[in-house]
């Protein structure tokens, strides 16, 4: 049970921290590439392109995208930004999206283990073990340094702590830093973040006269004031998390290497001169035999050779110019901008096309449509919703069973719509002109059924003025998957024309694609899996994703015993009912899907499209 929980998990997971890792891998290349362009630059402008590229691991770009489609305002279509969108997405993205089974309280079979299932439940438990393992590392140096800090005396007066008062004044520091002089063999360091101290070893400052005195302290006061401990912070939580990639890593090395060099480069455009400061650092060098640790922000780190080589160079960096500036401006903003624009994109609303709209672009629309408030005629009055040879014929109706039928969504996609939405019942009336009627007849029911579905997109627009958009949310769905035993179903002759099969909207043999619901039967002629699972939509009330992996067309005919209150689902040329009255959990369907077709029902969650309803009005009376 637990491999079977851990397999649902990274199944969900896996495909979402593909993406991230794709996305900070490539940020990380980009921030290499700009350094590369910024090596005669200041080390510190290369220091926060490579704490960016570092924090990007714990920042994924969902959130960014989330906040753009929040602050989506825009109404009007999509067109060409939704092109951008989706190109933008299947470079960013190239991982599938997950579908998460979180807690399912359904479960209408187990899946057989086998060896691939131990796979999510080794790779959770090599993560841990990795996670768990750098966490007692860095807990582990971390006593070892605040072990000295508490051993440690306060040095209150001296050289040392003149010659630190007067570079926290140069340096414009607010706050003192206090000496700790420390028994232990560490290297001078600064330890702690919002309270920071120096670290001072016992006896240092006599191998140090005052000029490689003051060359250290200026040193650990840079520290300070770049709050170098609290973005090392940052970063050792990306490695814990991140341990297993290799980047992760490389680019701690390059943060302490750069840091360094920022500092000695503060330290020598403060004024000391550069044969004193490498003096110092060697001096530190040949007192301290530990190496610093990761906690402390002291003065050996990175590579000492290639920093003394870069301390005694005439120049030791140049200012950006303005065009460097304007690039590292233009690559902030687009690491920013890009993802919010993303989202303000996907969460662009999609207007309901009107009637004038559909016929100035060339789709036909309704010739002639008649909308009334229906007068009920008893309580158990059926909801009927046809679609006929020269139109559309509804009786008992409410808006909301229209939405679901026009854009093939169930009642849980549908969200931000008045009470009455799902409580006023129509009936509606619409004819389109002969024309156009005769062109749908030259189509098979199945090819002329988006047609028709536009054309009522189109009516709702005109009398409801629905406007609307389309989000992604997490709702329970079902996920159908081949059961244990393997499929039972048939697949479609070839060239079946299936003369004594569905009829279509005029009479006519429907031909392949067509599907037929009613009371406790479902029959489909040469159906995908992705029309199988909308008809099961359908029928479940819940949104019904294929994971089954079938790609050919089948005859399904399936049988059931309806349970109680499930009303009939017809086909669409006989209508189709209104109101949640779905097949609910545990009912024969379930059963019926496993022993007749060889498939399985899990109950799960996942992100799913869903129809945010923007503005809908009552109709004016005919």
């Amino acid at each position: 049970m637990i491999a079977k929980y851990l397999s649902e998990m990274w199944s969900a997971i896996a495909p979402a921290l593909g993406n991230h890792l794709w996305q900070s891998t490539l940020c990380a290349v980009l921030a290499g590439l700009l350094t590369l362009l910024l090596r005669k630059n200041h080390a510190r402008t290369r220091y926060w392109l490579w704490l960016a590229a570092s924090a990007k691991f714990l920042i994924p770009f969902s959130l960014l995208v989330s906040v753009g489609s929040h602050l989506a305002w825009s109404r009007g279509s999509a067109g060409t930004k939704a092109g951008l969108y989706f190109a933008i997405e299947e470079v960013s993205q190239p991982f599938t999206y997950p579908m998460v089974s979180v807690n399912p309280r359904v479960t209408f079979s187990t899946l057989s283990l086998t060896p691939l299932h131990l796979i999510p439940a080794l790779l959770t438990a090599t993560w841990l073990c990795g996670f768990v393992l750098i966490l007692l590392v860095w807990c582990a140096r971390w006593r070892r340094v605040s072990s000295a800090v508490r051993q440690a005396a306060q040095l209150r007066e001296g050289r040392e702590v003149e010659a630190l008062r007067r570079l926290e004044r140069a340096g414009g520091l607010q706050k003192r830093i206090e000496i700790l002089v420390s028994p232990a063999s560490l290297e001078p360091g600064i330890f702690g973040i919002a309270r920071p101290v120096l670290l001072w070893p016992d006896g240092i400052s006599d191998h140090l006269d005052d000029r490689h005195l003051e060359a250290v302290l200026a040193h650990e006061v840079w520290h300070v004031r770049r709050r170098d401990n609290l973005f090392a912070e940052i970063h050792m939580a990306a490695e814990a998390l991140f341990w297993f990639h290799p980047l992760i890593w490389w680019l701690g090395a390059r943060l302490v290497e750069e840091r360094e060099r920022a500092c000695d480069e503060e330290v020598v455009e403060l004024g000391t001169e550069r044969e004193i400061y490498a003096e110092s650092i060697l001096k530190v060098c040949e007192f301290c035999v530990a190496s610093p640790l990761a906690c402390v922000s002291g003065v050996t780190g990175a590579d000492l050779k290639k920093r003394m080589v870069h301390i005694m160079n005439e120049r030791i960096a140049r200012q950006l110019d303005f065009g460097r500036k304007l690039l590292l401006s233009a690559a902030g903003l687009a690491a920013v901008a890009v993802p919010i624009f993303f989202g303000l994109v996907n969460a662009t609303p999609i207007r309901a096309q009107s009637q004038a709209d559909s016929a100035a672009s060339g789709a036909p629309g309704f010739e002639v449509a008649s909308i009334k408030a229906h007068k009920s005629a008893g309580t158990m009055e059926m909801s009927r919703l046809l679609y006929t040879p020269n139109g559309l014929s509804a009786t008992n109706v409410t808006l909301q069973t229209l939405i679901r039928d026009v854009y093939r969504v169930q009642e849980s996609q549908i969200s931000g719509a008045p009470n009455w939405l799902n409580s006023e019942k129509y009936d509606v009336d619409a004819r389109m002109e002969k024309s156009v009627a005769d062109e749908l007849r030259k189509l098979d029911p199945m090819q002329s059924l988006p047609e028709r579905q536009r054309m009522l997109q189109a009516l709702l627009a005109d009398r409801f003025k629905l406007t609307l958009h389309r989000e992604t949310k997490q709702l329970p769905i079902y996920a159908l998957a081949i059961a244990e035993n393997g499929p039972k179903i048939q697949e479609a002759k070839p060239g079946d024309t299936y003369a004594n099969g569905i009829k279509g909207f005029d009479g006519r043999p429907g031909g392949p694609g067509n599907i037929r619901m009613g009371r406790g039967m479902l029959t489909g002629q040469a159906l995908s899996m992705a029309d199988f699972v909308r008809a099961l939509s359908e029928l479940l009330g819940r949104p019904v994703l294929d994971k089954s992996g079938l790609t050919g067309k089948y005859d399904l005919a399936l049988q059931w015993t309806p349970g109680e209150g499930e009303l009939p689902m017809l086909s669409r040329a006989e209508g189709t009912p209104s109101g949640p009255n779905f097949a609910p959990p545990g009912s024969a369907i379930f059963t019926a899907i496993q022993d007749q077709l060889g498939l399985e029902l899990e109950s799960q969650d996942s992100r799913v499209e869903t129809l945010v309803i923007d503005h809908v009005e009552k109709p004016a009376e005919d």
